[in-house]
């Protein structure tokens, strides 16, 4: 059984999901999964491999049916902590077990420095922190040429570009500023501009995501077990990097998890990884400790 909440938070009408009873049966916890920018839609597949969990999602402010009224169009991961502890808070079933991937991670690893007893343990899968790479400052001109590449060509440019940035094997070099705009007609994308300029992926709306530093020491000091994860397909990708090196700053090494950086994912979204052993793992890791 699924049921659909709404909570209005400071500057934002958050919808939430809650799929499975609460309080939640087997005396486990809530198991809350979040991303950035994807929305609940996006936890579909891996939620059903735990049919026997409580599982909550959601879609972050501003996105889906998340609405805002905070006159703010960018995506900040402490604004996003504060929603996510509030609906932690309304669920009223004590701290969550949480998987979140992606820029959800970033958040994630927010809510654990703001709100320490939110969270029991954290799997923060491919977290893209910018920041803690030694080539930070050729990652960050590689993501303003995917913003660049939008604003002048529209969503099509700017995916290519997007993809091209993230599977990139290593730090960027002059090698990679070197290559030609990649075609978009070369991953099935159509050719044209469709006039948008507001998706938060493509866009800099999120670049408080990739450019957030997080909070070592309260993250160290916070009764929270905190699991980096990464994906066995995205050696030497970025994403792979920023795990590498947020682990290392948490004094961990990342914890693999089968397929890429969407591995949770079905068919019906377009980038299948592999949900079945995906979601075995991460039962393994919040069931197990490894």
């Amino acid at each position: 059984m699924t049921t659909i909440h709404r909570l209005e938070t400071a500057g934002a009408d958050i919808a939430y999901d809650v799929h499975g009873s609460l309080p939640p049966a087997g005396g486990r916890p809530p198991l809350f999964m979040i991303g950035q920018p994807m929305e609940a839609s996006g936890f579909g597949t891996l939620a059903s491999h735990f049919p026997d969990r409580t599982v909550i999602t959601y879609d972050p402010r501003g996105l889906g049916r998340s609405t805002r009224n905070d006159g703010r169009v960018d995506n900040a991961p402490t604004v996003q902590a504060d929603d996510v502890h509030a609906v932690i808070e309304a669920l009223g079933a004590g701290p969550v077990e949480m998987f979140a991937s992606s820029g959800g991670a970033v958040t994630a690893l927010a809510l654990v420095a703001a709100y320490p007893d939110d969270v029991t343990t954290l799997v923060a899968h491919e977290p893209p922190l910018l920041a803690l790479l030694p080539d930070t400052a050729a990652a960050e001109r590689a993501r303003a040429g995917v913003r660049d590449a939008y604003e002048a060509r529209g969503s099509s440019a700017g995916m290519a570009a997007f993809i091209a940035m993230t599977s990139w094997p290593g730090e960027y070099t002059d090698d990679y500023f070197a290559q030609p705009a990649p075609d978009p007609a070369l991953f099935g994308m159509p050719a044209g501009d469709d006039g948008t300029r507001d998706d938060p992926l493509l866009s800099d709306r999120s670049w408080a995501v990739s450019s957030y530093r997080p909070d070592v020491g309260a993250l160290r000091a916070a009764p929270t077990r905190v699991v980096i994860a990464v994906g066995e397909e995205s050696a030497g990708t970025v994403t792979a990097r920023t795990s590498a090196a947020t682990a290392d700053l948490l004094g961990q090494q990342p914890t693999v998890f089968p397929s890429h950086h969407g591995g949770f994912l079905g068919a019906e979204s377009g980038y299948a990884g592999q949900p079945e052993a995906f979601a075995r793992r991460l039962r393994e890791v919040l069931d197990d400790g490894t």
